[in-house]
């Protein structure tokens, strides 16, 4: 097969090339101890950790287990969140600060001792996780994040000279982190967790849940899964208990290449302290090293064409490793929270029997172990160090209220600029594999023509919350810039957190 430095066609994971079993789906209504919705490392580790001890479970997932964000993700297992420790330290104080990176080790700690007892080869590798700056401005933020790395016992390094052959003018080094190949690891783990009792039900979409004396999760069949407890692992809530989370995160992309290059990978894990971001680590492919370069992150459904994202990832790499060829190309979804730390326990004060997960920013390896580990300590009655620190109902004055004003109001500048948007587009002029928004009888509408020359029309109106979808060339979905739904281009939910489809338009 010829070496192409073209991107693919089509968007794929690296990660989904390995086996993983496929699971039935549910097709009756059932009683267990605990219900989880979400089959990625959240809802999985979970999953496992309770079975152990004896706990009946069942996990939902609405499509394939290990195809969302977990099988989309970039696999580091670092506790290096990009410049985090200083701000933490200005707003939660030291304690807080040094508990959020202990809990990160934790969740390392968890995968090494995991993978050794349960003998799982996950290409699990220790390096050292690396942000590097070219740019006078970061020069003073790294040497002020280094002092807070120092303030909390951080084993880490300030360094000019890093062994990548990229510009940089600095580099603040964390000792001692980790990468490996999620799904090796966590297929294993959904299979431990089934030996131990646990169900695992595939193409089984959650819809709502009926809180009571014994809440009960509801399917889009109207299946209902009583529960003593529930476990909302979902990435973006599937139902929000009077959370509010959609006011309280915003969803942003990023964009991944994988690169065969005649440059030797050198080791490390890197990211810049500036943005755009561009982040790299090593993979191996068919027994041979390759790279992964990584960023050009932006707001869902925001900004230019989402294709023009892997395009300046790959000038990146062209300029900077040299490119054979382009592998994979792939993109992940991830969830930032008004004080950057994750929501982690019980879903509001008022549903004390519903817990979630989510609002990782990036960083969903270690936050995802460290939520299926507070989740299950917390049902099982065990004391666990983080749970105050993680609480989805904190609410920090400073900076949370003016983020929840920016938010909002960027949401409501999108709502507004959907409805008034005029657009007219003709459908004639369309190539294959392109869409256009129009109008057709009055109504704002998505067009996509397929390689079969076979148009795909939509209502552009999500059914979260009534913002209108743009079209994303890169992935060809229809992504919402409000909260961050994504739809096919049959109009089938792709990413919450909204549940039902775009009401399809009949052309004929």
């Amino acid at each position: 097969m010829a070496q192409s430095k073209e991107l693919p066609q089509f968007p794929e994971p690296f990660w989904r090339e390995i086996d993983i079993p496929n699971y039935p789906k549910l097709v009756e209504g059932m009683k267990v101890d605990v219900g989880i919705v979400g089959g990625g490392i959240v809802g999985i580790t979970t999953a496992y950790l309770l079975a152990k001890q004896n706990v009946t479970v069942a996990l939902l997932d609405a499509g394939r287990i290990l195809n969302g964000t977990t099988g989309h993700t970039t696999a580091k297992i670092t506790a290096q969140h990009g410049l985090i420790y200083d701000e933490f330290i200005q707003h939660f104080g030291e304690e807080k600060a040094k508990l959020y990176y202990e809990a990160q080790m934790e969740a390392k700690e968890f995968v090494e001792a995991t993978a050794k007892e349960l003998d799982i080869n996950c290409d699990l590798e220790e390096q050292d996780a690396i942000i590097y700056t070219n740019s006078d401005d970061y020069v003073n933020q790294l040497e002020t994040e280094k002092k807070a790395y120092d303030t909390l016992g951080i084993d880490s390094e300030l360094t000019d000279s890093i062994p990548l052959k990229v510009q940089h003018k600095l580099a603040l080094i964390m000792k001692n982190q980790a990468q490996f190949h999620p799904l090796k690891f966590l297929s294993v783990l959904a299979k431990e967790a089934v030996k131990h009792g646990a169900q695992i039900f595939e193409n089984t979409t959650a819809v709502d849940v009926e809180y009571n004396k014994h809440p009960a999760i509801i399917t889009r069949e109207g299946h209902r899964v009583i529960c003593g407890n529930i476990f909302v692992a979902s990435h973006f809530p599937f139902y929000d208990g009077q959370g509010f989370y959609p006011a309280r995160m915003y969803a942003e992309r990023a964009y991944v290449l994988a690169i065969k290059s005649k440059k030797n990978y050198p080791g490390g894990m890197y990211i810049t302290a500036e943005e755009p971001t561009r982040s790299l680590r090593s993979i191996t492919i068919n027994g041979e090293e390759a790279w992964l370069v990584i960023g050009d992150n932006h707001k869902t459904g925001q900004g230019k064409s989402t294709i023009e994202h892997y395009k300046a990832l790959q000038d990146f790499a062209e300029a900077h490793i040299g490119v054979e060829e382009i592998l994979y190309r792939w993109s992940a979804q991830d969830l930032t929270t008004l004080d950057k730390l994750p929501y982690i326990g019980r879903i509001s004060e008022e549903e004390d029997k519903i817990f979630v997960a989510t609002g990782f920013r990036k960083w969903g390896m270690s936050n995802g172990i460290l939520a299926a580990k507070i989740i299950s300590d917390k049902i099982l009655g065990h004391e666990n160090p983080y749970t105050e620190l993680f609480s989805p109902s904190r609410f920090q004055t400073d900076p949370s209220l003016r983020k929840f004003a920016r938010i909002n109001a960027d949401v409501a500048k999108h709502l507004i600029k959907g409805k008034l948007e005029f657009t007219d587009n003709s459908i004639k002029s369309l190539s294959k594999d392109d869409a256009t928004v129009t109008r057709i009888n009055g109504k704002r509408a998505g067009v996509y023509k397929d390689p079969e020359d076979k148009y795909h029309c939509v209502d552009t109106t999500c059914t979260h919350m009534g913002c209108e979808v743009e079209w994303n060339s890169g992935e060809r979905t229809w992504d919402c810039p409000c909260h961050g739904s994504r739809f096919s281009y049959t109009g089938e939910v792709v990413e919450g957190p909204a549940k039902r489809p775009l009401e399809r338009i009949d052309l004929e």
